[in-house]
Formats: C-alpha cells, sequence, structure tokens
C-alpha cells in the first residue's frame, strides 16, 4: 500500500495484519481521486474504518486541510497512527478509536467536506441496519454542504442509503464505488 499523488507520492504505508481491512486498487484510489481533486485544498476529510489511513492520507497528500480517521481496531489503528507519524501529519489529523456509531451520534464542531465510507464486507453484510442508520447520522450532523461521501462496497451488496442518493456509481471488477454528493 502507497501514496500514489501529492506531497507523499511512493511512499509506503503499514498495512494491518490479518484480514481487518481490504486494502484499495492504486487504479480505484486514482479514479476516486480525479473526481475529488477539485474538492480538496483546505478540505476537512473524514475516513471512517480507516484501516491503514489510505484515503485520508492520500487526501492530506493532494492538498486536505485535515483528516479525522475512525478506526476502533487497535491494532489497526497503532499502525494508522505510524503512518500518521512516518508522514508527519499529525498535526493535520485526528485519529478516534471509538466505535463510530457513538461517535458520530454527536455532533461535531465542524462537518466534514469529503468523508470516505469504507466499512469492512462482512460489516456490510451482518450489521446493514446500522450502515444505514450511520448514513442518516452522516448526513444530519457531519456532512457539510455541497459535501461528498465517498461509499466503497463489494458490488455483490445492493444496500440501499435513503439518506446519502448516489449521484455517480462506478464498478470496478467486484468493487463499487458510489459518490453522494449533499447539495
Amino acid at each position: 500500500m502507497r501514496i500514489i499523488a501529492g506531497e507523499f507520492r511512493g511512499r509506503k504505508l503499514l498495512a494491518p495484519e490479518g484480514d481487518q481491512t481490504r486494502p484499495v486498487t492504486d487504479r480505484v484510489k486514482q479514479s476516486v481521486f480525479d473526481i475529488l481533486m477539485p474538492r480538496l485544498p483546505v478540505a476537512r476529510v473524514y475516513d471512517c474504518f480507516a484501516g491503514t489511513g489510505s484515503f485520508g492520507l492520500e487526501s492530506l497528500s493532494r492538498g486536505a486541510g485535515h483528516a479525522t480517521f475512525f478506526e476502533s481496531h487497535r491494532p489497526t489503528a497503532d499502525r494508522l497512527i505510524k503512518n500518521i507519524a512516518t508522514l508527519q501529519v499529525a498535526g493535520q489529523s485526528r485519529v478516534i478509536r471509538e466505535d463510530i456509531f457513538s461517535v458520530m451520534s454527536r455532533a461535531p464542531e465542524e462537518r466534514a467536506d469529503v468523508i470516505f465510507l469504507d466499512p469492512p464486507y462482512r460489516f456490510l453484510r451482518e450489521r446493514a441496519d446500522e450502515l444505514v442508520k450511520l448514513a442518516e447520522l452522516i448526513e444530519r450532523h457531519h456532512l457539510a454542504a455541497g459535501g461528498v461521501v465517498v461509499f466503497r462496497h463489494d458490488s455483490a451488496d445492493t444496500l440501499d442509503l435513503p439518506a446519502l442518493p448516489s449521484v455517480d456509481e462506478r464498478r470496478y471488477g467486484s468493487m463499487t464505488v458510489r459518490l453522494i454528493s449533499r447539495a
């Protein structure tokens, strides 16, 4: 895993051990960031189910102002913190190790301009109802006006998020990326 563009281009990221995360391919990441580039300069970014922090760190590399990472799995969060330290972006980052549902039920100080919603595939299959509620909390409390949510999931899953309707959907093999924009 690596940063593919921007200030930290080519820098490698520590990947967590085991199957707690599923890395995004460079091709998919490049496609997503090609779409997001006009929104990134000084943007506030949330990387939900962050894993290694690939999306949030890529955002910082490309000019985002701040990234908040949500990762409750302790060993994975420890690796994420090491990635942040290696790139020397601790001043632009925050790692939240709490359950994402309790955090998202509280209103933040500032809303996010870009939110990456990238739950583990098994989470999506086993806890779909909770993910629908999370989407409602994101829409109600966390997404800035004009903000965008990037929702990545297995193409075989057909979860509907009524609070966050898709404005663009792209399929990359077995993976789908939905872009959801708040007017």
